[in-house]
């Protein structure tokens, strides 16, 4: 099982000082990834249509930057996009931004991608919120098309590419791509294109377990071994104590998923965020999770 920490920035800011600390302690407790969220705008704070979306008191380190940042203080950390909105971005440039940051880290990345919800930044952005869904699946391609090969001519529905390549690709010329999402559409990407699901809003249960059976059979329909697909889930300290957190990590085991990233921060109808927003406790549930994981999974 691979285990990730989702930095709370949020909540303790993202000076280096704050960052160093939080990916050395990530290092020396065996984490294997660190992720981070994505938003590049944020409303203002006291319009009353801002009740819960990304405002612009809240603090978003670009992930490229921050994890280029990390990439020369933290060898042999890998990192993860939980997730890239990347309709509200130029396809080109994100791959060209994805291959530099897995060439400096020596190919420890993965690429978690999502289509969004908040239309305020794609309009900030100059992308087109209504078409996002399906402009994703071509950018995707695009991408994987832009790693793998040194040139290529591509002419989609939104992308014309003539004869163009980026230089560096990444290493062995592909990146991972992750996929968040619930709807059929999504579940129907994950298994064509996709290399893992971050299953963000379901518990272990019937419902979850359908979706992923979804994938799975989809993606044997489309030629492609299921075993190869990944599922990746949250998990937070908000509720319960050690004892709560390894029962809840065998359910998920016992569920399929291949990892599983302790997010704090994060709130919908089954994921509480922690109470508490200073850095001493998050960091020691940063320790108590990961040591109760490791009685968990022998590591």
């Amino acid at each position: 099982m691979h285990l990730g920490y989702s930095l709370p920035l949020g909540d303790v800011g993202g000076d280096p000082a704050t960052v160093r600390e939080f990916a050395a302690r990530a290092m020396e407790l065996r984490y294997a990834d660190i992720v981070l969220p994505d938003h590049v705008l944020g409303v203002d704070p006291g319009l009353l249509s801002a009740d819960g979306r990304p405002k612009a008191s809240n603090l978003y380190h670009d992930p490229f930057v921050l994890f280029a940042f990390l990439a020369g203080i933290a060898p042999g950390m890998h990192f993860s996009t939980q997730v890239l909105i990347l309709p509200q971005r130029q396809t080109a440039l994100v791959a060209k931004q994805a291959a530099c940051l897995a060439v400096l880290c020596e190919g420890r990345f993965r690429l978690g991608v999502g289509v969004g919800w908040n239309e305020a930044e794609f309009i900030g952005l100059g992308e087109n919120f209504r078409n996002r869904g399906r402009r994703s699946v071509e950018q995707v391609e695009v991408m994987q098309k832009l790693w793998a090969e040194p040139f290529i001519d591509y002419k989609g529905q939104w992308h014309t590419l003539p004869h163009v390549g980026i230089n560096p690709r990444p290493p062995g010329g592909q990146i991972p791509v992750w996929f968040g999402g619930h709807v059929p559409e999504t579940l129907a990407r994950i298994a064509r294109l996709g290399d893992g699901w971050m299953q963000l809003a379901l518990p272990p249960g019937p419902e979850m377990a359908e979706q992923w059976d979804t994938i799975r059979r989809l993606a044997e329909q489309a030629g492609r071994d299921p075993a190869r697909i990944g599922l990746e889930v949250w998990v937070s300290c908000a509720e319960g104590e050690e004892r709560d957190w390894q029962a809840e990590a065998r359910r998920w085991q016992a569920a399929g998923a291949t990892r599983i990233c302790l997010h704090n921060t994060f709130t919908n109808p089954v994921h509480k965020r922690v109470r508490e927003t200073d850095k001493a406790s998050h960091l020691d549930y940063m320790r108590r999770w990961r040591q109760a994981m490791g009685e968990v999974f022998g590591a």
